[in-house]
């Protein structure tokens, strides 16, 4: 079984643990988020939704889409929209939520970033929380993300940053570990379960990285957009 210590050595090591992880965290995936942020996530991800160019006939895509927070705001804007991910019980959650709410709603679907089930120029925008740092390879996953993407479509992300100050990058993975070792031992006691977070982001290239590669897999142009002082960022890339 992969570890989090063997987790990062390959692509395939990587994906069946970042599966499994995901599984065992759904159903409290909308407390750690709201935990690991102080509560700031849910201001995050709306402030991605507001920087989405919806207008009345935009198609979107909501890509580890987890219980659905984005995917929800990009309705709400006017979009239509489907949420994907990869965790069948995220989207058990997401459909819950669908049931229990009024007006025209996203719909939902499990499926892999890095091979998504749609044709060519699909949609308009395709947003994502959390989802370019944990896939196998972000440079598949950012080629097929702009495949499903019509010409001048957008690409939306939030994600963790890698500070590139060395000082500053060891106290903030040294706070991430720390608190998500005790929150894993708490709420599923195993310590290992929410240090993936330092762990993956010590692996990540960062948002100036992530933009890069956006270019460099034929993106027109890829911004991002410091937010909590840099510590985390939204990625704003157009086809």
């Amino acid at each position: 079984m992969t570890t989090l210590r063997t987790a990062f050595d390959s692509p395939e090591t990587k994906a069946p643990y970042v599966r499994r992880l995901f599984s065992t965290i759904a159903d409290r995936y909308d407390l750690i988020t709201v935990l690991l942020s102080y509560g700031q996530d849910r201001r995050w991800k709306d402030r991605l939704v507001a920087m989405a160019p919806v207008t009345s006939t935009s198609r979107a895509l909501d890509l580890a889409c987890g219980t659905g927070d984005i995917a929800f705001g990009l309705q709400a804007r006017g979009a239509s929209t489907v949420g994907l991910d990869i965790t069948p019980r995220m989207i058990e959650l997401a459909n819950v939520k669908r049931r229990g709410s009024a007006g025209q709603q996203p719909s939902f679907l499990v499926g892999d970033m890095m091979a998504l089930p749609f044709p060519d120029a699909t949609f308009d925008i395709v947003t994502t929380g959390y989802g370019i740092r944990n896939v196998p390879v972000i440079a598949q996953s950012l080629t097929e993300i702009r495949r499903v993407l019509r010409p001048g479509g957008t690409l939306l992300s939030l994600d963790f940053n890698r500070p590139s100050n060395s000082l500053v990058r060891a106290i903030y993975l040294t706070y991430l570990t720390v608190v998500g070792s005790t929150l894993g031992l708490v709420l599923h006691r195993d310590p290992d379960t929410y240090r993936y977070i330092p762990e993956s982001i010590r692996r990540y290239p960062g948002a100036a990285g992530v933009s890069a590669i956006a270019r460099q897999q034929g993106f027109a142009s890829c911004e991002h957009v410091p937010v909590l002082g840099g510590f985390m960022a939204i990625h704003r890339a157009v086809k």
